[in-house]
């Protein structure tokens, strides 16, 4: 099974479906991680080509611990464009990977990357299976199942857990991901939240932090998911303390519930 997991930024993908990359990964899945913008100005003291590449080899070290494959694409940070040309990019790598899963940001979001990703995956979602479009890479014959990862905004329609997976047995692979991501885990965003200054300078004291400070996004979001881990875990869905949802798009194939357990080989049966 191919997996194309494609995020407006180098740290996206591994927070929305780490742990679930994590799981298809160790079951000999192929899982790509696709950052549409090189992430050059995410960082408060530095910027342009220094900081793209410092960022492209993080997501590459972080990519390695999660056994994953990964992509950063030349596109700057802040300026994302859902234009006709990024359409034909993204057609091309769904092909390219022949992908039977695509994952992406849902088109409500604080971030207009973010936003102007999900308008552009869904506007490849159909052609991806037209063969006069972007003809230099063959058409995929099946439409991919496409599936939109958890955010918290609520207008104008919320996010729907219709798939929730219980990531809390891989959640240190996904923390060493994010400890791998340098300049975001312990530079960017803590300068955005205001605690830069309680970051510790030793390596153990960074990850201990690291798993302190992000820890209660990761339970709010599961808390905000339990409905649909209700669904796929029954009774046990109250005792998952992690995971990660999925929301289906309507404009790719539409799974039935034997082809998501398929899919999703984790979910219990």
């Amino acid at each position: 099974m191919n997996v194309v997991c494609i995020g407006a930024h180098p740290d996206d993908a591994e927070f929305h479906a780490g742990g679930s990359a994590v799981k298809w990964a160790q079951l000999g899945h192929r899982v790509v991680f696709v950052s549409l913008t090189n992430g050059d100005i995410g960082h408060h003291a530095m910027g342009g080509g220094v900081l793209a590449q410092r960022r492209r080899a993080e997501a590459l070290r972080s990519a390695r611990i999660g056994g994953v494959e990964d992509v950063v694409l030349d596109h700057h940070d802040g300026e994302l464009d859902p234009s006709l040309e990024l359409r034909r990019e993204v057609v091309r790598l769904i092909r390219r990977y022949e992908a039977d899963l695509v994952l992406t940001h849902r088109p409500f979001d604080y971030h207009p990357d973010h936003r102007y990703t999900g308008i552009v995956v869904q506007d490849a979602a159909f052609m991806v299976t037209v063969p006069q479009f972007c003809p230099d890479v063959p058409a995929l014959r099946e439409n991919p199942i496409f599936l939109y990862v958890f955010d918290p905004f609520q207008k104008p329609v919320p996010f729907s857990p219709d798939i929730a997976v219980d990531v809390t047995d891989v959640m240190d692979v996904k923390y060493a991901m994010f400890d791998a991501m340098t300049s975001q885990a312990y530079e960017w965003l803590p300068w955005l939240a205001g605690t830069l200054d309680t970051v510790p300078e030793d390596e153990a004291g960074r990850r201990r932090w690291l798993e302190q400070a992000w820890a209660p996004r990761f339970l709010g979001a599961t808390d905000a998911c339990r409905a649909g881990l209700e669904r796929w875990y029954g009774a046990a869905a109250s005792e998952i303390r992690y995971a990660e949802a999925f929301e289906i798009c309507e404009y790719g194939r539409r799974p039935s519930e034997e082809e998501i357990r398929e899919l999703f080989p984790f979910l219990p049966r």
